[in-house]
């Protein structure tokens, strides 16, 4: 078999097959690269791992951060010292105001009556009061000719007593001038009582010296009148933005001391941040602290530590924790701790934004 086919006694050609040729170069830039990336992976990811590790490590305690704090500012709220019919509403909501704009008028026409009737008690007190000094200047003549009365009365006593000494009267009309002798005395005392009386009603106290008490009191009731005449008119304490003015309404009733709207004041904005009881070991009052708010990212505030609350939030809640059964799970507190802001804002700063502060321990700003 093998001498019939003497192909199969051949071994067949090895196939070769040939690599293609490198471009020109590529050799001896392979080479320097392969020898710096291996020793950068090997030093250079630890070492970027260390760094970051360490300034984690180092900036870890030196300041604290929160995302529990609100831009707080000076509300007012505005309420009328009268009670009346509102009759002119001079704000809408969200307007600004200088301090002393009119915000709404009440009815003024009560008040005026009020002020007329206290300048007429004004006018009765006057007359009254020249009256007494009249009254008082007649007790005077009264006084006189009272005394005349008793001078006259004692000489027709003495004469008639010397008659009845001589037989020529009798005891009956000696009796008589002896009677109308104690009648003139009683009349004089009765003169003096009156002219006591007329002196005590001219007399002024010690509160009021130098006038009439009746009038001291008729204008203090015209100066009460004229007080709340001007009150009708309610104009803004500070200058700030108009809030909560709905109730503010034409014809609606006001009423003393219930509040009509809220006047949020202006250059008066603060931070209030909630820090946990765990963070206050190392702050202190004047250390810097940064301020982002939540409805400006690319905004950060520059500010300080003004102030470190004395009462957690739980001691001024409405319902605070209670513990008398016992059964306590124990909470961290927080703490409200006040952020001026060192720098004017270039975007506004509205009541209530939420923020984000952090507090560095290691500088002091005030």
């Amino acid at each position: 078999m093998a001498d019939a086919d003497p192909k199969m006694t051949k071994p067949e050609a090895a196939i070769e097959i040939e690599a293609p040729a490198p471009l020109p170069g590529a050799d001896a830039d392979a080479k320097p690269r392969r020898r710096w990336v291996r020793p950068a992976l090997m030093f250079g990811v630890p070492a970027v791992v260390l760094a970051v590790a360490g300034t984690i490590w180092m900036t870890s305690g030196g300041s604290v951060s929160t995302d529990n704090a609100y831009v707080q500012q000076d509300k007012v709220s505005v309420s009328s010292d009268v009670s009346g019919r509102i009759v002119e509403v001079a704000v809408r909501e969200n307007q600004e105001v200088k301090a002393g704009d009119l915000l709404f008028r009440i009815d003024p026409e009560p008040y005026r009556i009020a002020l007329s009737q206290a300048e007429a008690a004004i006018a009765g007190a006057q007359v009254q009061l020249q009256t007494l000094r009249a009254s008082y200047a007649g007790t005077g003549a009264d006084i006189q000719a009272a005394r005349d009365r008793i001078v006259a009365a004692e000489q027709d006593y003495a004469r008639q007593s010397e008659l009845l000494k001589r037989g020529f009267t009798t005891r009956a009309r000696v009796e008589d001038a002896q009677h109308a002798l104690e009648q003139a005395r009683a009349s004089l005392e009765s003169a003096q009582a009156s002219a006591a009386e007329a002196r005590s009603k001219l007399a002024t106290g010690a509160a009021v010296p130098g006038e009439n008490p009746a009038i001291a009191a008729a204008r203090a009731q015209r100066d009460k009148a004229v007080w709340d005449l001007s009150r009708t008119e309610v104009r803004a304490p500070a200058a700030g933005t108009v809030s909560q003015a709905d109730r503010l309404l034409v014809g609606q009733m006001m009423m003393t001391g219930l509040p009509a709207l809220t006047l949020v004041a202006n250059g008066g904005s603060w931070v209030e941040a909630n820090f946990k009881e765990t963070d206050l070991d190392e702050m202190r009052v004047g250390q810097c602290a940064t301020v982002k708010l939540d409805a400006y990212p690319g905004l950060k505030l520059n500010g300080h530590v003004a102030s470190i609350g004395a009462l957690t939030g739980s001691e001024t809640s409405v319902l605070p924790a209670q513990n008398a059964n016992g059964n306590w799970v124990k909470v961290t507190q927080r703490v409200p701790v006040r952020i001026v802001l060192d720098q004017a804002s270039p975007r506004q700063l509205i009541a209530g934004l939420s923020s984000h502060v952090t507090v560095d321990f290691t500088k002091m700003c005030k």
